[in-house]
């Protein structure tokens, strides 16, 4: 995914409120730019570390800019979690993950019982869901979600074992927006009862797909499936 339009470059004030910050662009200009990411960002948060902004298309937005990227350690980490989403509708849309290749039919944002799946794929051998989760935090040599409690995603892989039953194909995709970790695995410390339900999934039959993504001022693409070891 390369981005239409040139990004912005500032350094980080400060992020407040959870959806907004401050940045200093190099003018000295500061402006408010929307970030998208709604967890804790532990382990990519640092004020006065370099980012990218993109400007927003709308006009009418209360805010002139989205928060796309921020370097840490002299690496580029990816903010935006709706970023993910498309890298990976448009790579099994391509045929570019060989585990996700084969589909005819690529949707997104479809619905199986109370739950909105962000991808579906299907041909005439089978259907399946995909889950992407936006994966930023690092410990270690580990990157590990989620950052924050989130009650949303533990229900999101109870319905994919539901969809596992029900004889269709259930996929959990991790996009990990950074480049400096080669395993992934849960945060049972922040959220246990998640770590316990992606264990309960993974023994149904739900896959799980950790993808490391190369994260640049250019654009964002999908590297490769990264290693898990979710009892570490």
């Amino acid at each position: 995914m390369k981005f239409q339009k040139a990004l912005v470059h500032g350094k980080l004030v400060k992020r407040y409120k959870r959806f907004l910050a401050d940045v200093m662009l190099d003018s000295g200009e500061v402006v408010v730019a929307h970030c998208t990411n709604s967890g804790s960002m532990k382990s990519c948060i640092e004020e006065g570390a370099e980012v990218y902004l993109s400007p927003a298309d709308d006009p009418k937005r209360k805010t002139r800019f989205t928060w796309e990227m921020i370097k840490i350690n002299h690496a580029w980490i990816g903010v935006n979690t709706t970023i993910p989403n498309v890298l990976v509708f448009e790579a099994v849309l391509n045929q570019q993950i060989p585990e996700l290749a084969g589909y005819l039919n690529v949707k997104r944002e479809v619905t199986f019982e109370d739950s909105r799946f962000d991808v579906f794929a299907s041909n005439e051998k089978e259907d399946c869901f995909i889950e992407v989760k936006n994966v930023s935090m690092k410990e270690g040599r580990y990157a590990r979600f989620p950052d924050a409690v989130t009650a949303r995603g533990k229900k999101h892989l109870e319905t994919l074992m539901r969809v596992k039953q029900n004889g269709m194909r259930a996929v959990m995709v991790y996009v990990i927006q950074r480049s400096d970790v080669d395993i992934f695995g849960s945060a049972a410390d922040i959220d246990p009862e998640y770590a316990k339900t992606l264990i309960k999934a993974l023994k149904c039959g739900v896959e799980i797909m950790p993808m490391r993504a190369n994260v640049t001022p250019e654009g964002i693409e999908l590297e490769h499936k990264l290693a898990y070891d979710l009892n570490a």
